[in-house]
């Protein structure tokens, strides 16, 4: 299955370049294939475009504006609608796609099953955390690991501190004495 994404390589309009370069940009990050078709210079590809969005999603003027996605002939939706599922995490599911399998997702369960082996209390403490959802995306995936990597380091930062502070208590009952 192709993506393709109707644009106009010459736009008048700033808002539309801008929207057309997040869309593009968005499925280059990802690696995700995709046609880019000018409307601006190509009189055959503007009047596939028109004749395919749905009625329901043409503007009151009948005429959509750049950028339109299509996944093959199916119509996914306008930049709106592409900028909604990519809020909700929800991108390969608006274009038809079926999510990529990352290497990343499968080395988490080792990972989990490390802690847990090293630090049975902390695996007790919070039983009420549910199992983490697959990333849909690589930049999903690193952002993840990114997160878990400040969670790591802030705890160990916490434990440094508690530390500190005993051994401070410490310090102070013997001047005490």
């Amino acid at each position: 299955m192709v993506i393709k994404v109707f644009v106009a390589t010459v736009a008048g309009s700033t808002a539309i370049k801008k929207k057309q370069q997040e869309v593009v940009g968005f499925l280059e990050a990802n690696r995700i294939d995709f046609e880019e078709k000018d409307i601006a210079c190509n009189d055959d590809n503007r009047q596939w475009m028109r004749e395919n969005v749905p009625g329901e999603k043409k503007p009151k003027n009948g005429i959509p504006l750049p950028p339109q996605i299509f996944n093959e002939e199916q119509y996914c939706g306008d930049f709106d609608s592409f900028f909604d599922a990519k809020e909700g995490n929800e991108i390969y599911v608006f274009l038809g796609l079926a999510p990529p399998i990352s290497a990343k997702v499968s080395d988490t369960p080792a990972i989990i099953e490390e802690n847990q082996v090293e630090n049975p209390e902390e695996a007790d403490a919070n039983p009420s955390e549910e199992k983490q959802e697959e990333p849909e995306t690589a930049a999903a995936a690193e952002e993840e690991d990114a997160e878990v990597a400040e969670e790591q380091e802030a705890e160990a930062d916490d434990e440094q501190e508690a530390e500190e502070e005993e051994e401070g208590e410490e310090e102070e009952e013997e001047e005490e004495s």
